[in-house]
């Protein structure tokens, strides 16, 4: 029995810890009005950067243009160099012109076809006609009884045949009539084709030079003479300044609340300036998220990109509520207990609380704390493990 009072004694005693009064920092717990705001820095950047990345690769001739600047839509920054596309631009034009010179000679020989086509069923036409004259001389003679009617029969057969080939030969040029429409068609679709590959690859020849594609300030143009460049590549961008946006590093603490249209100001040489979130990146890293603003209508004069603001972002209505000081506490107890002293100053002891909303200044207190309470705001690392502080 003895041992287990000395262990009860041991124990409450370890529970207790002697502090000097000017290593603590004490606040006082109030009510008052609670503003559901929170203070971060952002740089200001263009409110658009365009990469510049070549459709066409080769070799760097020429940079006409130096970073910093100011470029129009359509100005030529950097001059390549493509032997093999030039090579390709030789060859497609040298099958365009094969291509061509088989179309007039195949055209030439289909009128050539044509016209002896059209020969032949002439001289078909007039077999036919000579016969069918024969065969009705032949039949008045054979009436007569002139002529036998065998000969009249034979030329009566003669010009049945003559009218059957001419029939054959009619359906025969009219198919190949067809065909050869079909076919000229097709070769002219052909050249058509090839017609306009011969445009796109000298197109190709016009992208070699690297032209800019908005208003803006040529920020960065990342190559050399003589160096080699693959279709595609990121050499440089270019900054639209006809406006900027500001972009913050958030604690993940605000992800949930900080969402597009939010209202935020910044202060700059005595005048305040209103923002509105334009964008929340949903991506943590090293538990910040980033958040771009934007002006609403007026800008601080003379911006420059790089330039550092802070910003006080409303997250709601401000409200009355019990509020304490921020203080380096929370890092231990997530706002989840802190020492409350006495009335009498000498003792602080630990007590659960419920920590709601915070701004750069204060904490709201949901419960727990009433107004007029005192409590340990400074770091407790040293206090984690016991429940009450004796004030020395």
């Amino acid at each position: 029995m003895v041992a287990m009072l000395l262990w009860l004694a041991a124990g409450n005693h370890s529970a207790t810890l002697r502090v000097a009064e000017d290593e603590v920092t004490v606040s006082t717990v109030s009510r008052g009005e609670f503003k559901d705001y929170v203070r971060t820095s952002g740089q200001v950047m263009p409110i658009q950067v365009v990469q510049i990345a070549p459709e066409e690769g080769g070799i760097v001739m020429e940079k006409v243009v130096e970073e910093g600047t100011s470029v129009h839509r359509g100005d030529v920054i950097v001059r390549l160099a493509n032997a093999n596309l030039d090579l390709q631009i030789l060859n497609a034009e040298a099958e365009l012109a094969e291509k061509q010179n088989m179309l007039r000679n195949t055209q030439v020989a289909m009128e050539q076809d044509r016209l002896s086509n059209m020969t032949e069923e002439a001289q078909l036409m007039m077999d036919t006609e000579r016969k069918r004259r024969t065969k009705e001389q032949n039949e008045r003679l054979y009436g007569e009884r002139l002529i036998s009617k065998e000969d009249y029969v034979q030329s009566r057969e003669d010009w049945e045949l003559a009218e059957r080939k001419k029939s054959l030969v009619k359906s025969r040029l009219k198919q190949d009539s067809i065909y050869r429409s079909v076919q000229m068609d097709q070769m002219e679709d052909n050249l058509a084709a090839m017609r306009r590959n011969v445009v796109l690859v000298r197109q190709r020849k016009e992208k070699l030079e690297v032209r800019a594609t908005i208003d803006g300030e040529l920020g960065l143009l990342d190559v050399e003479l003589g160096q080699s460049i693959q279709p595609g590549m990121k050499i440089g961008q270019i900054n639209d300044l006809r406006d900027f946006k500001v972009q913050a590093l958030v604690d993940e603490h605000y992800i949930e609340r900080l969402r597009q249209g939010l209202r935020a100001t910044t202060e700059r040489e005595g005048q305040r300036y209103a923002l509105r979130v334009r964008k929340v990146y949903p991506e943590v890293r090293e538990g910040k998220f980033r958040v771009d603003f934007v002006f609403d209508d007026v800008r601080p004069a003379q911006m420059r990109s790089g330039q550092t603001l802070y910003l006080n972002v409303e997250l709601g209505q401000s409200e009355e509520a019990v509020l304490i000081p921020r203080g380096t506490f929370f890092q231990t107890t997530g706002g989840q207990w802190i020492f409350v002293l006495d009335k009498s100053g000498s003792k602080a002891y630990r007590r659960n609380i419920r920590i709601g909303r915070q701004n750069p200044q204060y904490y709201e207190v949901l419960e727990g704390l009433e107004p007029g309470e005192r409590v340990i705001t400074s770091g407790y690392e040293a206090y984690k493990d016991y429940e009450v502080l004796e004030m020395k």
